[in-house]
């Protein structure tokens, strides 16, 4: 499989050639101030994240429960094209990576009885993230709307290594490796807001859902910022943002949560 910033490198460049090859052959109105024709934008998302990891073992099911940490800091890009002066296209991607290392303790039923395990593990967290939508804009004037379908593509990757006991007598070592991918359909909106020219508002949704497969789940987003231009085509972009990651995966009956909040900066360019 294609690994995902590589992916992203051509969705980003099949985006722009196609940009291109629509507008050459279209007459260009002005667009609404609060959009630009082109733009990328290159920083990164310093979150607060709280994880939930749970899973089917040999000594029972491991549930982390809800484990917060320090915050963590993941690379993002972003990049919009408008076509038609009133429609275009969306891209954004980004990394979680991150190490747990937690107590984890189950109680299940046995025909004895009921079976307490309890244990350490270190648990190793990787998820990558990319979405492509197709945006229509609503409005001419300094305020737009934007409504947004797409396709979104996601990896989780979950290692476990613990170590168990279970009443009664009984220990043991717990690995197991666990990576999944997937491409769910997207839903997005947006709404910008231009002050002048070079200051704007805005703030974007997003909801991804899977279903019917051996990955199911849902991942949410959410942000509000502002955008300034200190020169005419660079500028620098803050928002304050939610995520909400769901996941399921039916072969262990494995779940996998990781809500993050926190702000984004960028450097943004447009064109």
């Amino acid at each position: 499989m294609t690994p995902l910033p590589r992916l992203a490198g051509r969705v980003l460049k099949t985006a722009g050639l196609g940009a291109l090859a629509l507008l050459g052959g279209a007459a260009l109105a002005q667009p609404s101030p609060a959009l630009d024709r082109a733009s990328f934008s290159i920083g990164a998302f310093h979150a607060d994240p709280t994880f939930n990891a749970a899973v089917n073992t040999n000594f029972g099911r491991l549930d982390s429960g809800d484990s917060k940490s320090s915050s963590v800091t993941m690379p993002r890009i972003k990049a919009d094209v408008l076509l038609f002066d009133s429609q275009g296209l969306s891209f954004d991607y980004y990394q979680f990576k991150r190490g747990y290392g937690d107590s984890l303790a189950s109680n299940f039923n046995t025909g004895s009885g009921t079976v307490t395990t309890t244990g350490t593990a270190n648990l190793d967290v990787k998820v990558d993230f990319a979405k492509l939508a197709y945006k229509w804009w609503l409005g001419s004037g300094n305020t737009v709307l934007g409504l947004g379908l797409g396709a979104a593509y996601y990896r989780v990757g979950l290692d476990l290594n613990a170590t168990a006991a279970v009443t009664g007598g009984g220990t043991g070592s717990i690995r197991q490796s666990d990576s999944d991918d997937a491409v769910a359909p997207l839903l997005e909106v947006g709404l910008r807001h231009a002050i002048s020219p070079d200051l704007r508002l805005f703030a974007d949704a997003s909801g991804v859902k899977k279903t019917g497969s051996s990955v199911r789940g849902e991942i949410y987003n959410a942000a509000v910022g502002v955008e300034w231009f200190p020169m005419k085509n660079v500028g620098v972009v803050l928002d304050y943002g939610l995520t909400d990651i769901d996941l399921h995966r039916d072969s262990n009956n494995a779940r996998f949560r990781v809500k993050l909040k926190g702000p984004s900066a960028f450097v943004k360019v447009r064109f």
